[in-house]
């Protein structure tokens, strides 16, 4: 697994979202995602919609995932 297909799956789970992710050894990424739909949730609801848009993968091809999850409004401060 490589950042450029995490950020692509997560963008077309999320539409509308942008998604930086980061990572060098290709089990372990860090992800900046920013998104209306995390409008109103706390950051465990954020972070499962981003999980959900990875589904299986999390756990095997993707060993760890850190997020930082902001809606656009957070995201321009």
């Amino acid at each position: 697994m490589n950042p450029e297909a995490i950020r692509e799956l997560i963008e077309a789970g999320l539409p509308g979202a942008t998604a930086d992710v980061q990572g060098d050894d290709g089990v372990h990424f860090e992800a900046t995602v920013v998104a209306e739909q995390f409008r109103g949730k706390l950051p465990l609801a954020r972070h499962r919609l981003v999980y959900a848009t990875l589904g299986e993968r999390m756990g095997r091809e993707i060993h760890a995932l850190a997020l930082r999850t902001l809606t656009p409004e957070e995201a321009s401060l």
